[in-house]
């Protein structure tokens, strides 16, 4: 459906569209990769149920909301001078061109959970930056502190959202922003010179790294890893929510091989094991991740006190 417009200022202008799909559409679990953690001020759900997003297109500022109104139907609202570009490419964003007809699952619990939730979805929402950047700081510390780090820095150079946020909500900075930020900023957000690093190289030449949403995913996470600083745990996480790449395996989490290993094996195994296992199911090693996951199956048993865990993600 062709997106329905309001007249209105670049800055305030609505558009709306409602997105039929042939198949199911889960919108939550679809989404949920775009969350970083709970106060993400480019990420809320409010209470009735809508998931609201900021982003930055490269005609300008956006700020969505989507609403699920039946298992294939979702309706979409867009603010801003990005508004109509958004909402023209949402099927894209959404996968809704994906084939899952060669998914062939390793484990009777993966068969079940893809049986019970045919509505996953992965998520390919071209910007490259802005799924780069939260996995940069996600590098080899806790998840905890990687948000706090995220929430920090966006609420501190980010700038105001279009349209009718919820209240919090910022637009992530743009490249030549994150380029700009100084070391001390960093600093109190928690965040070291490697990482920091890594972010500002990233941010110049973002120009480059945007172009790669165009490329195929394989040879677009190559390209991330030709940064120095973003390695293959790195580029797996930007590709999962830029490129759509069903198969773009977390190799390098410090959970994920115990997860996998504990809930299809019984038994705890590294990388290159769980690398071993999951190869039949390529090119759907990740959608076999995320169906563990919204099917509440995974899990890893706890030894001893519980203590705070350090993920000590690689890049």
């Amino acid at each position: 459906m062709v997106p329905v417009r309001t007249a209105g200022t670049t800055d305030d202008a609505w558009a709306t569209r409602t997105l039929s799909a042939a198949a199911p559409v889960h919108l939550a679990h679809t989404l949920a990769p775009l969350r970083r953690g709970p106060g993400d001020p480019c990420h809320q759900i409010t209470p009735d149920g809508a998931h609201w997003h900021t982003s930055r297109m490269p005609t300008g500022p956006v700020t969505y909301r989507l609403v699920q109104d039946d298992p294939a139907t979702v309706t979409a609202d867009a603010w801003g001078a990005g508004a109509a570009e958004f909402l023209d490419g949402l099927d894209r964003m959404l996968c809704l061109d994906e084939k899952v007809d060669d998914f062939v699952a390793v484990h009777p619990t993966v068969a079940a959970a893809h049986q019970r939730h045919p509505g996953l979805r992965m998520l390919r929402t071209g910007r490259v930056l802005e799924a780069l950047i939260p996995a940069i700081l996600e590098q080899k510390v806790t998840i905890v502190s990687a948000h706090a780090a995220w929430r920090r820095l966006v609420h501190s150079f980010g700038s105001p959202p279009p349209g009718p946020a919820p209240a919090g909500m910022r637009v992530p900075p743009d490249a030549a922003t994150w380029s700009r930020i100084p070391s001390w900023s960093f600093h109190r957000a928690n965040v070291g010179p490697q990482r920091w690093q890594t972010v500002v190289r990233a941010a110049r030449v973002a120009d480059s790294l945007e172009r790669t949403a165009a490329l195929p995913s394989g040879e677009a996470a190559r390209r991330l890893r030709t940064i120095p600083g973003i390695g293959e745990w790195t580029a797996a996480e930007t590709a999962q929510r830029a490129f759509g790449d069903a198969d773009a395996l977390s190799v390098g989490d410090f959970h994920l091989a115990s997860i996998v290993g504990w809930t299809l094996l019984g038994r705890d195994i590294d990388d290159a094991e769980m690398v071993e296992y999951l190869e039949p199911v390529r090119p759907h090693r990740y959608r076999t991740i995320r169906l563990l996951e919204v099917s509440g199956q995974a899990r890893k048993p706890r030894f001893g006190p519980r203590a705070p865990i350090t993920d000590h993600r690689r890049r």
